[in-house]
């Protein structure tokens, strides 16, 4: 994809799209409220909004390489910040945690791959913790599961769930069936579908 597709792309939006979305669009440009905070692995192949078919202005998304969530620390931190931000500004419902098939990050780790040409990378890669496991969708979820155990570590995190008003998710993405699973925390690792 080229910057000529992405401009073309802009075009039709802005043509075939925003017209039939033009009320929405004005009530969000005064208006910031979405319910739940998404992490999401930074991989193309993974949409938050296409995958949960949300409108714009109901997600709010962080994306990273292994949808990595690094433990409560002080300093700055875009991750943190974004967190922050969410839970204690946008007052969000929901923190949902999602990994997916086929996770670049997680087939590096759970193969042994050499990262020493990608430094950040592997520097990154040290929030998944212990790697349990060679096998790369069961490491999919333990890391998704140890995410989530990341997000209880942030101070606006524990506020909200304390108060009882966040709850915490984990789901795995199957790109090629297009199912959802849940996963729980790391005592929990079992997984079911996601129904709703």
């Amino acid at each position: 994809m080229t910057t000529h597709d992405l401009g073309e792309g802009v075009a039709r939006f802005q043509r075939d799209v925003f017209p039939g979305k033009a009320d929405l669009f004005a009530r969000l440009a005064t208006t910031h409220r979405p319910g739940t905070l998404f992490i999401s692995c930074s991989d193309a192949r993974v949409v938050p909004e296409l995958i949960t078919q949300r409108e714009p202005g109901e997600l709010f998304v962080i994306r990273t390489a292994g949808n990595l969530v690094p433990p409560y620390a002080p300093g700055a931190d875009g991750v943190a910040a974004s967190v922050e931000y969410a839970v204690a500004v946008l007052g969000v419902e929901d923190i949902v945690v999602c990994g997916h098939s086929g996770c670049g990050a997680m087939t590096a780790l759970a193969e042994g791959h050499d990262l020493g040409a990608l430094p950040a990378v592997a520097d990154w890669l040290r929030h998944v913790g212990a790697v349990p496991t060679r096998d790369v969708a069961a490491l999919v979820r333990a890391n998704v599961g140890a995410q989530l155990a990341h997000l209880a570590t942030h101070p606006s995190v524990v506020r909200a769930l304390e108060a009882r008003t966040l709850t915490l998710r984990g789901w795995v993405f199957d790109i090629a069936t297009g199912s959802v699973e849940h996963v729980g925390f790391p005592s929990r690792l079992a997984s079911t579908p996601v129904h709703s």
